[in-house]
């Protein structure tokens, strides 16, 4: 039975036993691997059995690496993070024996509404307490989302996966890729769902493809907080790349205005948690679970705090920085409003006119320079329409179009796509457009790991 593991994954295993777990019954399905429920002979006690897809570690240093970070997490014990009982390896299959949490997961008290504004909190500061044990042990956990998140029917939070979102993430500065491109790190079939599926809880960091430590983990918190509380994500698009492209430059609706009534610290540390920069988060988990029982004190005991100044001015500073590029252009925007307003304040102009005038045009600039990314997407649009494309790939100004055969009809469509959008671009460098036909099954695989997949043909993903 153990020498067949590496072929039967896919396959009916209810009644029989790997090892010392004898397989009750599936509890799910994933781009990970398959999860069941088993029975620890030795022990008799019940457990969820995961066994990951074989081509998750099909590398032997990542395999290694992998199996000492899985390690480390089994030995981290918190009332907030389910268990790991084992992790072992056999013929090229990995074998996860973890608690078993009975309860619903984060998502499905989302989604039916059962959670209020305290029980949020709550959950949200056990949470926070168990990754600051973890981070406290410098462990990341890299894919907190609701999914990852069961709650107990008596209301206690449990972090799922430890050890294992690291198959998921962007290289950490391991060692060299295994080929010249680099990005999330997904290597099964069906793992490309998994990406699409957590993107929305990732940092901007991840999202780029570049390392990550605790303060990705904080920035995940913010986002399940905000879910928690608003009932919505904080950053959403219309494609992957367009959810990317929000986490990494966009900043978000404060969530008090999706949901009025909110105490404003709830809001001053849902956004220091989403900052864009690493830096002007929470250093660690633990510092924002010490916040987040400051708030739950002040909401227990009916104490409502106004947001500091200090706080309401980097509100407005984000907001302002919304509107402006960055950079060098975005200095000499500022400066020249720094003078408009001394202008302002030493003649007798119009003060609404003027005001209403540069309004209007900071939010035509906003609309030019965001024209890049609606032209890419409606070249996108059309390319998909073609039944040869399998792909679409971005990498800043290069168009990676993945076909099944490159005819000379793709060709002169992709072409003219590509001169009709740089036509219609107002700044920046004009895309350049790739078509191939000639990559192999694991090199599309591979291609699809990485940040930019803008369009995947749905038999891609489901074979």
């Amino acid at each position: 039975m153990l020498g067949r593991l590496r072929g039967i994954i896919h396959k009916d295993m209810i009644g029989t036993t790997i090892r010392h777990y004898a397989v009750e019954s599936q509890l799910g399905k994933g781009g990970m691997g398959v999860v069941y429920r088993a029975r620890d002979t030795r022990l008799n006690r019940p457990v969820a059995l995961k066994l990951l897809k074989p081509e998750l570690v099909s590398d032997t240093d990542r395999r290694q690496r992998f199996l000492r970070e899985a390690r480390a997490a089994a030995a981290t014990t918190h009332p907030a993070i389910a268990q790991i009982y084992d992790v072992d390896e056999q013929d090229g299959t990995i074998l996860n024996a973890m608690e078993l949490g009975e309860g619903r997961t984060l998502r499905e008290l989302i989604t039916s509404k059962e959670l209020d504004l305290q029980s949020s909190i709550e959950i949200a500061i056990q949470i926070a307490d168990g990754l600051a044990k973890a981070h406290d042990k410098g462990i990341v956990h890299r894919d907190i989302k609701s999914d990852n998140i069961m709650v107990t029917p008596e209301g206690h939070a449990k972090i799922l996966d430890f050890g294992l979102a690291k198959l998921l993430d962007p290289s950490v500065g391991e060692g060299q890729r295994t080929t010249d491109q680099a990005g999330v790190e997904t290597v099964a079939q069906t793992q490309l769902g998994v990406v699409m599926g957590t993107i929305a809880y990732m940092s901007p960091e991840q999202a780029r493809g570049r390392p990550v430590d605790k303060t990705s983990d904080v920035f995940s918190m913010g986002v399940l907080a905000y879910e928690m509380v608003s009932g919505e994500l904080p950053f959403k698009g219309d494609s992957p790349l367009d959810t990317m492209h929000a986490i990494a430059f966009e900043e978000v609706q404060p969530i008090t205005v999706l949901r009025q009534h909110l105490p404003p610290d709830l809001h001053r540390i849902v956004s220091r948690c989403l900052r864009k920069k690493p830096e002007d988060r929470y250093p660690d988990a633990g510092a924002l679970a010490d916040d987040l029982r400051r708030l739950k004190q002040d909401i227990d005991s009916g104490v409502q705090r106004s947001l500091p100044a200090e706080d309401r001015v980097r509100e407005g500073l984000d907001w302002l920085s919304g509107m402006m590029p960055i950079g060098p252009t975005g200095l000499l925007v500022a400066g020249g409003l720094l003078a408009l307003v001394v202008f302002l304040l030493v003649t007798d102009t119009d003060l609404g006119g003027l005001v209403g005038t540069t309004f209007a045009g900071l939010l035509i600039y906003r609309w030019v320079r965001n024209r890049r990314n609606r032209v890419l997407k409606r070249f996108v649009s059309r390319i998909r329409c073609m039944t040869e494309v399998q792909a679409v790939l971005v990498r800043d100004d290069r168009i990676t179009v993945i076909v099944d055969k490159a005819q000379a009809r793709v060709y002169v469509r992709v072409n003219n796509l590509v001169e009709t959008s740089n036509g219609k671009l107002f700044h920046g460098a004009p895309f350049e457009a790739v078509v191939r036909d000639d990559m192999t099954e694991p090199q599309l695989l591979e291609a699809l790991r990485e940040p930019g997949v803008a369009y995947v043909r749905k038999d891609i993903l489901t074979a």
